[in-house]
């Protein structure tokens, strides 16, 4: 495809424009999904300048080049592919989402069991249904206390060894992570009937290096001698 020749006052210059033709021109970084422009046009779609339509039949001022030693436009850009993810960020979000498969394990692996209570509890509960749950979640995340965390959890479903064995599992993971710190958001009693509530908090365990994970957690807490934590799930 040849241009007209640069002596034509109407046609477009001799020389291509500095800048690449805006139908070339990569689409914005900021949106890698917008679809590219075509590429330049050919011959019969070459834009109109700005004095108006080109003319063909315009004559040549002395002197001017051969219109077909005039080089063709070069090519418009390939349309703006960008930039690889770093391969740093892909190693950060698989740590992410194995830590929250650790957070599974960690709060879910040993579900305690719902059983109807035995006339067997000993001490005295929790005033609230929240209290109980905010002081079992201390004993086993802040404390790592087993036989703390035991003496909130209701007799009908309290065993010492698999306490013992999920406070020693949490060690482990905070052994592994750089200096990891559990949190919760205050427990909230979502339903109450009697002598039963159900109540939910959502735990979050951060690191040092910026991973967190989170974890939505529900208790069933039962009144015998104050509440006791019956049920996680």
């Amino acid at each position: 495809m040849t241009h007209p020749p640069s002596g034509d006052q109407a046609g477009t210059p001799a020389h291509p424009p500095t800048h690449p033709d805006p139908a070339g021109q990569p689409g914005a970084p900021t949106i890698p999904s917008q679809p590219a422009f075509p590429g330049q046009p050919g011959g019969a779609g070459q834009p109109e300048g700005r004095g108006g339509p080109t003319s063909a039949a315009a004559p040549s001022q002395p002197g001017a080049p051969n219109p077909s030693s005039i080089p063709a436009a070069p090519p418009a850009y390939p349309p703006y592919q960008g930039t690889a993810e770093p391969k740093k960020k892909r190693g950060l979000l698989i740590a992410a989402i194995a830590l929250v498969v650790i957070m599974v394990l960690c709060v879910g692996g040993g579900v305690v069991a719902f059983l109807t209570l035995r006339d067997a509890e000993t001490g005295e509960g929790a005033k609230e249904p929240a209290v109980a749950v905010d002081e079992f979640l201390t004993a086993v995340y802040k404390d790592r206390d087993a036989t703390k965390a035991a003496g909130r959890v209701c007799a009908a479903s309290r065993d010492d060894d698999k306490i013992a064995a999920k406070v020693a599992e949490v060690e482990k993971y905070a052994s592994t992570y750089q200096n990891p710190r559990f949190r919760w958001t205050t427990p909230k009693v979502d339903n109450q009937t009697g002598e039963r509530a159900t109540v939910s908090t959502r735990l979050t365990m951060t690191t040092a290096d910026e991973k967190v994970a989170d974890q939505e957690l529900r208790f069933t807490v039962v009144q015998k001698t104050g509440w006791w934590v019956c049920e996680v799930a």
